[in-house]
């Protein structure tokens, strides 16, 4: 299998491995939905690490393969490579990147479906596609321009470049830069941290701020509301405001 799914302690590790460059051809990307969809259903998975390996998280798409397309097959597989990316980016859990090595084009747009980033210092980040005469094709345009603002967007758009850890670090295009050995042992223990926390208020936040940014402040305000007095319903907040009240803040402990 070119992606894999493993659980542990309730952290679900989305691996791409695909070597030596984790190329995302059809398969790889056919495969990823899948996995983002089995991530999603799974209630023993309450966190997901998107991970490529020690060496390289994603170098792009399979240029090879993309070359022998023509219009008329592009037409028909656009969608479903968006789709793959979508899949991902609205697992109702926290999701983090760890970022090794290459995460260009679909790699970066890969990294850019979490909710959070963590790069080794060895990583190199970009949308190179304006170099093949393309522009990112799976969310490049639209996600990484809501993340790091439309200019610096254009900017890496635009001219193709990499940017380094660090400075990708500045621009807000990841979150955290941490030696490359240790990329993962940090998103995993990001992950497992949130996946003891209340599974529903998670979702509730995260789809709240993702609806939220897609609208108005009004409706995103509508959004907030429902989900803040829906959660009321449930056996979490109870539970957390039963352990508040008794025990003090911060020791409630959610099943």
């Amino acid at each position: 299998m070119t992606v894999t799914l493993e659980v542990s302690d309730n952290v679900g590790t989305i691996r791409l491995d695909r070597p030596p460059m984790n190329a995302l051809d059809v398969a790889t990307q056919d495969r990823l939905r899948e996995l983002a969809e089995e991530a999603t259903r799974r209630d023993d998975v309450r966190a997901v690490i998107l991970y490529g390996g020690e060496k390289v998280f994603a170098a792009g798409a399979d240029i090879k393969e993309m070359q022998a397309m023509d219009h008329t097959a592009m037409v028909k597989r656009s969608k479903a490579l968006q789709d793959s990316f979508t899949a991902v980016a609205r697992i109702p859990k926290p999701v983090v990147a760890a970022v090794t090595g290459y995460a260009l084009g679909g790699g970066c747009e890969l990294a850019l479906c979490a909710d959070f980033r963590i790069a080794g210092d060895n990583a190199r980040l970009g949308q190179p596609e304006i170099l093949l005469g393309l522009i990112p094709g799976a969310g490049g345009t639209q996600r990484l321009a809501r993340l790091v603002g439309p200019s610096r967007a254009k900017d890496l758009i635009f001219t193709g470049r990499h940017v380094k850890a660090a400075e990708a670090l500045t621009m807000g295009l990841v979150d955290r830069v941490v030696p490359a050995a240790e990329v993962y042992e940090q998103a995993h223990a990001w992950a497992a941290r949130l996946a003891q926390g209340p599974a529903l208020a998670l979702r509730a936040a995260k789809e709240s701020v993702d609806a939220g940014l897609e609208t108005d402040i009004d409706t995103g305000l509508t959004i907030e509301r429902n989900w803040f007095a829906g959660l009321f319903a449930t056996e979490d907040r109870e539970r957390g405001m039963r352990s508040f009240v008794e025990e003090g803040p911060g020791k409630a402990k959610f099943l």
